[in-house]
């Protein structure tokens, strides 16, 4: 039974957790809160904090970066947490599975593959790009082995999504769901469960390591048809409509969340797609259906809490 460290429990870090229980390992999850999935050995202990870490690290096959501080505080949040967790990984000799996305492509106008020029601007993206580069010249001298998953926007059960947080509530309450974003423009959904095999997959075979990979994903739908197959599900009335952009930059003045929006607005008004054929190819992966990541999704958005 091999030591594997889980840090972060919300749904990617949850369905990691699962996964690895599945295939008999023993799991250790790091949150600040101590939460996780039941049958995880749950420890609560700063992501940043190097020494506690390495402690908490040691002798761990594969350590899996599933950490998502507030969008407002990636700037000073990620940069301690990313060498923190590098470190551990050279200390331990894992290897570092990191939870990524497709942030550090910028302003696209193709379908993105892995050789995608990484060329965004914004605060968000750099951060992550400065991320993989740092793990990346790591893996390159030999210190650890390093690999990224990067997905598109999350569905599936316990997804902090556009369905979950925005459409799935209004249409409970009877209302109209306001998307940020156009509802034909084509976009890549990624099911959390397939981010999660993808990493578990990944940490265990050595041709992933040393570069990053597009998480398996579906392919690409609408705002329309993700929202009208989830009203089928629901057995309601689609009743959606687009907030303009204005909308949402005004919203951003008063609200600091709203306001990381804005950077990246391009992904929901324009086509936005993810190519993750090298992945399915290499590893064997296929992408789990999107109506039955709804149905999942649906289905634990309306269970209630605990």
């Amino acid at each position: 039974m091999s030591l594997h460290i889980v840090v972060g429990s919300g749904p990617v870090g949850s369905a990691t957790s699962r996964l690895l229980l599945d295939r008999g390992h023993h799991v250790r999850v790091i949150t600040r809160s101590g939460t996780g999935v039941d049958g995880t050995e749950k420890v609560a202990a700063d992501a940043a904090d190097t020494s506690r870490i390495a402690e908490l690290t040691e002798g761990a096959a594969a350590i899996y970066n599933c950490v998502n501080p507030p969008y407002d505080q990636w700037t000073t949040a990620w940069p301690p947490i990313a060498a923190s967790l590098l470190a551990a990984a050279e200390s331990a000799g894992a290897v570092l599975a990191t939870t990524s996305n497709l942030y550090v492509y910028g302003e696209v106008d193709a379908p993105m593959t892995e050789s995608h020029p990484l060329a965004a601007t914004g605060t968000k993206g750099r951060v992550r790009i400065q991320m993989w580069r740092d793990a990346l010249a790591a893996h390159q001298a030999g210190r650890v082995r390093v690999f990224e998953v990067r997905g598109s926007d999350y569905i599936g059960a316990k997804a902090s999504s556009l369905l979950s947080l925005v459409v799935l509530p209004a249409w409970a309450k009877g209302r109209t769901a306001w998307i940020p974003g156009a509802l034909d423009a084509a976009h890549s959904w990624t099911d959390v469960e397939d981010v999660a095999r993808l990493l578990v997959t990944g940490a265990q075979d050595p041709r992933a390591w040393g570069r990053a990979w597009h998480v398996p994903t579906a392919e690409p739908r609408t705002m329309r048809e993700l929202t009208t197959m989830a009203a089928e599900v629901m057995h309601v009335e689609p009743k959606v409509r687009p907030l303009p952009y204005a909308a949402v930059w005004a919203a951003g003045l008063f609200n600091r969340s709203v306001r990381e929006l804005r950077e990246t607005q391009h992904q929901f008004r324009r086509p936005f797609i993810l190519d993750s054929s090298a992945a399915q190819e290499t590893f064997g992966i296929e992408p789990i259906p999107t109506r039955e990541a709804i149905t999942r999704e649906v289905a634990a958005t309306a269970a209630p809490a605990g």
